[in-house]
Order: C-alpha cells, then structure tokens, then sequence
C-alpha cells in the first residue's frame, strides 16, 4: 500500500544499522537470495542478462545503476564515471539504450554546480550514442532543484533526456506544466519518499485521484507519456484516455518495476502496448530495496524470514 503509514515503517527500518547490515549481507548473496526479486544483480554484466530476458519477453528497458545520496565529489566524479562504464557496456551488449539516474548520485547534495557537469558529461556520453535518458526524481526536498537542473539542461540543447514527476506531491500538477511547456519528456509515478502532509497527499484514494487527473493532463498535452504504476485500474483509465485523445499504443508507455507484476506486463503487452521495465542494479541497492517493500509491505514477512534463514545457514 502507499499510505503514510507503511512508508514509515520501511523508512525506520532502513535506519536500524543490524537490519541494514544483515540485508546488506544476505540480501543479494545467492541467485535466490531474496533482494533480487526487486533488483537485477549488482553488477553491469548482471543487469544486462537480466535486460536480455526483459527483452526477450518482447519488453522495453531501463536501467538504474543505483547509488543516490553521494557525500563528496570525489564519490560524485567516480559515480559519474561508472555511468561511462555502464553506457560502454551497453553499446557493447545491443540492449536498449535508456537509462535512469538520480541527481544525487552526481553529487547534487555536494554542489550543485558540479552536478549539471557531471550530468553534462553524461548526456556528451549518451546523446550521440542513440540513449535516452531519464532523471528521477528523489525526495521532496530536492525537487525543485532537480526541476531547475532539467530547465538549465534543455536550455542548453540537451532533448534526449526526460524527468519522473510523483503524483502524490501537492506541487505536482503545477511542475508538470511547467515540464509540458518545454516539451519535456514526463514519467508520472504515484511517489515511494515519505513526505510528510504539508507536501503530499498521505493516503491512497487522494493519491489515486491525484494521479489520475495529472495522467489526463499528461496523456494530452504530453511528448511521449511514461505512465508509470503497477495498478490496473490506472492503466484502464489511460487506455480509454488514450482513446479519448486519439492516441495509439505507439503514442505513450507504461513503466513497470522489474520484479513486480510479470503478469500485467505480460498482458498490456499481448494487447498491443509498449511497457518499460526499470531495471535497478548495483551494490547501493538498500535504499531502493526498502522503498519497494515500503509500496508492498506483505513482502516483509518472506524477507526476514529469508534474512534469518540464511543467517542460520552459515552458522
């Protein structure tokens, strides 16, 4: 569920260091081994075969090298330059090329400055070899910075780039304007951060009517939309908006997290629909991994059991 409620346990979790360290451990340990339900190894050569199953499943991609939240420059200017590896090595691979990437892992949390370089020398990377890029969006607090760099960006020439925009934030209509306007690119996610309610809606039906409205905004007055849930209804609701609107299935995607829902992905599909599955990869997977449990709480059970299972096997 995405109410405030389970968002806040997973975030207090994620901060109890036991926890963290024995996930950390176990989590990604064994191909079975229970983070990789959510995440697709944490390796480059690991997210590119699970990409090539994606795709063979007649799938669109994405990957996400994960690692938000860097603390230096010098983490920022090597994180930046994995992102070389990764556009490398997908060139190499013949997988699609898009990729996703947060801000933060650049270094926006050091200077800001920095950051539009390190991103600059991303898109120098990627535009010229054929990759999309996405910028995801992070917590409240860097949102509108986040909204600035993408303006600065296109001011600049960069078009091959896009930006996630959450449905559950008050401002949110107001920034997909404003993205529309420049005829930018706009994946609409109901939100996974914990925000507290002078920002977001904190419960589901308000971020479900929430999303639906900015989804007929988007669906519209939108360049290429990424419609990005995993709920059934809100995929109804875009078909027949779609419809409305005379947009065919080449008009528009749906964005789905690997790991979750093979089935919807299976069928929007064998319907005649584009879908995208992100495909999340690295040694940085905590955080991430805690965020999903955060949208499906029922899963904690399975996890910690697996944790102290496999605990108990190398005792």
């Amino acid at each position: 569920m995405l109410d405030s409620a389970s968002k806040g346990l997973f975030h207090l979790l994620a901060l109890i260091t036991p926890f963290k360290t024995l996930a950390s451990r176990y989590g990604m340990r064994h191909p079975s081994s229970f983070a990789r339900r959510f995440i697709a190894g944490e390796t480059t050569a690991e997210a590119i075969d699970a990409a090539r199953a994606v795709e063979a499943r007649s799938l669109l991609i994405t990957l996400d090298h994960l690692g938000e939240s860097v603390d230096s420059l010098a983490r920022a200017d090597a994180a930046t330059r994995e992102y070389f590896e990764v556009i490398s090595r997908i060139v190499d691979s013949g997988i699609g090329r898009n990729i996703s990437l947060k801000l933060t892992q650049l270094g926006l949390s050091v200077d800001r400055a920095t950051c539009v370089d390190n991103m600059r020398r991303v898109l120098d990377r990627a535009e010229p070899a054929g990759f999309f890029i996405r910028i995801d969006m992070e917590g409240s607090a860097h949102t509108e910075v986040t909204l600035e760099i993408f303006e600065t960006l296109w001011s600049l020439g960069y078009r091959q780039m896009g930006v996630v925009l959450q449905a559950a934030l008050l401002r949110t209509e107001g920034d997909l304007l404003r993205v529309l306007k420049l005829g930018g690119r706009v994946r609409l996610v109901k939100g996974a951060y914990k925000e507290p309610r002078t920002v977001a809606y904190q419960h589901k039906p308000e971020i479900d009517e929430a999303y639906a409205r900015l989804m007929k905004i988007l669906l519209a007055n939108g360049e290429y939309p990424a419609i990005a849930t995993h709920d059934p209804a809100m995929h109804s609701l875009a078909i027949d908006l779609a419809a409305e609107q005379g947009l065919g299935p080449e008009k528009f995607e749906f964005q789905l997290l690997y790991g979750v829902r093979r089935d919807l992905q299976a069928s929007l599909v064998s319907r005649g629909y584009r879908v995208r599955v992100y495909i999340p990869f690295g040694r940085e997977w905590f955080p991430y991994f805690m965020r999903r449990l955060g949208e499906r709480p029922a899963n904690v059970t399975s996890v910690v059991t697996s944790i102290l299972d496999e605990r108990r096997a190398r005792i």
